[in-house]
């Protein structure tokens, strides 16, 4: 599907955030891995979460839902065994699963995207899960991955977080089952700390118990532990409401968007205050955030290690602002569903935007006139490429045609009608 945006000079409206796709897909883990039933309020429903949902299923857990809730029966440490597993184009649940799986005899991820997930490397947690006595066969690195497991160890274990935090997250939600203690200690760099941080607070809610130094690198992780079936409620996503807020940003707006936590442990509500540095008339009161844009930004310099799923919504909004954007520290921004660096800064400049990249950074010269647009795009099968794409159409002096917008449901199935319930002028068209 085509998504045809064209230039929309007013957005006004109010929006219910979508439930996080982050906290959904950890709290059906740790329900699965709960002995017992969990109750999950207000879940997300995207393609991802569909994943894990699915997959957990798969190995055993009995799930029931409304429009409401989930209602989950874990297994425990005993997955049922299952030769394949499907998680679609979802990174994460695929890494997440990948050590529960160590529980199972044999299990086979296979590859259904091989031009986005199925591109990316996933050596950091195999080189760990092998540390831990589990067989994996793997095309280098990357899917389809076989898992040859039954009895993982624990002990002394190493893992690079160089690439992406999600190699640690998978462990932490495995090693509490394991017969032995364990000790992590993570190597080079560890990327995306805060969503670290979430993986922590979720399995403190679970009754898990683990000792994490203070700079995230080491950790301490007693076993023969049980996850405990809880209630648990999801919060609003601020990944996807970057791009809400980065339109609103960008046009002449009134926009309120509803259910965003203050105190969120979400790294990417850091997308607030980057805008409020770039000028944004903007407040954040009672789960609110109300945007009353004039289109007038400027620029600024940015860690978006500390907003990663925000980040190229917020170089969206500073293809627009008055001077020189830096945003630095994004390196693992290239492992994603696509080189969220090269692939996104090309579309960008097809748009019209003047843009450079680094290794690790973006730079974005802004042009507060607007970009030409006027030209269809590649979204590269990347949901925050589709979404960050949409906002700079909207500012654009001849709009722009998205290719396989489609793609967007991989975390915010609403989005184009979010948008247009607030004036954007979005058409969605098949493929021809």
């Amino acid at each position: 599907m085509k998504a045809i945006v064209k230039p929309t000079s007013h957005l006004e409206g109010e929006i219910n955030a979508l439930s996080s796709k982050n906290y959904t897909t950890r709290y059906l883990l740790i329900g699965a891995l709960a002995n017992g039933t969990s109750t999950i309020y207000y879940p997300a429903h995207s393609e991802d979460s569909d994943a894990m949902r699915r997959c957990v299923r798969d190995l055993g857990a009995i799930i029931e839902e409304d429009d409401e809730k989930i209602i989950i029966t874990g297994f425990g440490k005993n997955p049922k065994h299952v030769s394949e597993l499907n998680v679609g184009n979802a990174g994460a649940v695929l890494r997440f699963l990948m050590s529960t799986a160590a529980f199972c005899p044999e299990v086979t991820f296979v590859n259904t995207y091989p031009e986005s997930l199925g591109k990316r490397p996933h050596d950091d947690l195999i080189d760990t899960l092998q540390q831990m006595g589990v067989e994996v066969q793997h095309n280098n690195g990357r899917l389809p991955i076989t898992i040859k497991g039954g009895k993982p160890r624990g002990g002394k274990i190493t893992v690079s977080g160089n690439v992406s935090s999600q190699f640690l997250s998978s462990l932490l939600f495995m090693t509490p089952l394991l017969e032995e203690d364990s000790e992590i200690e993570v190597l080079h760099d560890l990327k995306s700390k805060i969503i670290v941080g979430q993986t922590l607070e979720v399995l403190a809610q679970a009754g898990i118990v683990v000792h994490a130094s203070e700079d995230l690198m080491h950790y301490r992780i007693p076993g023969r532990q049980s996850y405990e079936a809880k209630e648990y409620v999801i919060q609003g996503d601020y990944p996807g409401s970057a791009a809400i807020l980065a339109a609103a940003a960008v046009t002449n707006s009134d926009v309120r968007v509803l259910r965003l936590e203050e105190n969120s442990k979400q790294g990417e509500k850091a997308c607030v205050d980057v805008l409020k540095a770039m000028g944004v008339d903007l407040t954040h009161d009672n789960g609110v955030v109300h945007v009353r844009g004039n289109q007038r930004l400027v620029a600024g310099e940015f860690d978006g290690d500390h907003f990663t799923d925000a980040v190229l919504a917020m170089v969206a909004a500073a293809v627009f602002a008055e001077g020189t954007s830096r945003f630095y520290n994004v390196e693992n921004l290239r492992y994603k569903e696509c080189d969220r660096i090269t692939d996104y800064l090309n579309e960008l400049r097809k748009a019209g935007a003047d843009v450079e990249e680094r290794q690790s950074e973006i730079i974005v010269h802004g042009k507060p006139q607007g970009v030409e647009g006027g030209v269809e795009i590649n979204a590269h099968f990347d949901h925050r490429v589709i979404m960050a794409l949409t906002v700079v159409g909207l500012r654009s002096e001849k709009g722009l045609t998205i290719r396989d917008a489609h793609h967007v449901a991989k975390s915010y199935p609403q989005y184009f009608d979010h948008l247009r319930s607030i004036g954007a002028q979005v058409e969605l068209v098949s493929e021809s």
